[in-house]
């Protein structure tokens, strides 16, 4: 395997690969001063989708490797697209698992996103009601960062030294602005927080704690986030709209086939244990073939039908066939 690859892709944690990774390129490089406190380790979120990794065939394919790993370097967000089901946003947990980057900050996109909700979130009416409580009980009102929380977007630009793993999921199914909205952060690294900004000449305002999305408290500076360490952004979509230009010249661009050969053997193997897939060949094969019909069957399909036999028919070949046939029917019927 090339020495270059940071991220190799075999399931197993090597969190000493990421020293590896050399500085970023100038016009990559942020002047964010880093902050000591670690991530926080993995959560439920990434074990659910890994399964269990270590020991299992490679996870991608020497050209994704080579895509992913250009991200890291490059310091660049990875635009992952293909069908639903095909590892997209599992690929986001994966990365942050082997090379021990910690849990994955999260933000599923919707039609109603807006930029401001990734970045950080300010109740002001929390803080106007508590001012008048401590109004009336004579003491001093709370500081203005319990009432600012980070977003996934704005804790992953915190200046750590090492970089976050943040999954933009399902970018496509955002409002036509978003896209272009994030341009400006995915270039320059940094964003303000004009709540901040207008006290930091104040005494005593300058360093304000603010809550991030893993529940911690992190120090804003002069009203400004600025990253350190550049985040690995993945962002997914399923294809369902374009993307601008200015965008896509900011991104790598990988495309992922639904999972077959060794792909599909290590996640088998991963959820089942070893040798699950020589011993689910049947159903294997039965996916592989009625996946060519011109019809979408996301694989999560295929691991419901192995646990469900496993666990309703164990001698019985003719109804494992009926109850897998069951569950991996089409989603819908795709335009050859």
């Amino acid at each position: 395997m090339d020495d270059w690859l940071i991220y190799r892709g075999v399931g197993a944690p090597d969190p000493h690969r990421i020293r590896a990774l050399p500085p970023p390129p100038p016009w990559r490089a942020f002047s964010g001063e880093p902050l000591p406190d670690p991530a926080p380790p993995i959560d439920t979120s990434s074990t659910r989708r890994l399964g269990a990794r270590v020991g299992t065939p490679p996870a991608q394919d020497g050209r994704a490797l080579e895509l992913i790993n250009a991200a890291l370097y490059l310091r660049r967000p990875l635009l992952v697209t293909g069908e639903p089901g095909c590892g997209k946003s599992t690929l986001a947990h994966s990365i942050s698992y082997e090379l021990g980057l910690g849990r994955v900050l999260q933000w599923p996109v919707v039609s109603r996103t807006e930029l401001k909700d990734g970045l950080y979130t300010y109740d002001a009416i929390g803080r106007l009601q508590d001012a008048q409580l401590a109004e009336r009980e004579r003491r001093e009102p709370d500081d203005i960062g319990r009432y600012i929380r980070l977003g996934p977007l704005g804790t992953a630009l915190l200046p750590a030294e090492r970089p976050r793993v943040l999954l933009i999921d399902e970018l496509d199914k955002s409002d036509i602005d978003l896209p272009n909205d994030l341009l400006n952060v995915v270039e320059e690294g940094e964003f303000a927080l004009p709540e901040l900004e207008r006290m930091a000449d104040r005494p005593g305002q300058n360093d304000v704690r603010v809550l991030t999305d893993d529940g911690r408290r992190a120090p804003v500076r002069g009203g400004r986030i600025r990253c350190h360490a550049f985040p690995f952004v993945v962002m997914t979509s399923n294809g369902e709209r374009d993307f601008p230009a200015p965008l896509l010249r900011r991104c790598i661009h990988l495309h992922l086939d639904p999972p077959r050969d060794a792909r599909l053997a290590a996640m088998v193997q991963a959820h089942f244990g070893a040798g699950a897939d020589e011993r689910n060949l049947d159903l294997i094969n039965r996916f592989i073939s009625e996946d060519g019909d011109g019809e979408l069957r996301p694989t999560d399909q295929l691991l419901n039908a192995i646990y469900l036999t496993q666990h309703t028919v164990r001698a019985e070949q003719g109804r494992r066939e009926e109850i897998a046939g069951l569950l991996m029917r089409p989603l819908d019927t795709r335009q050859r």
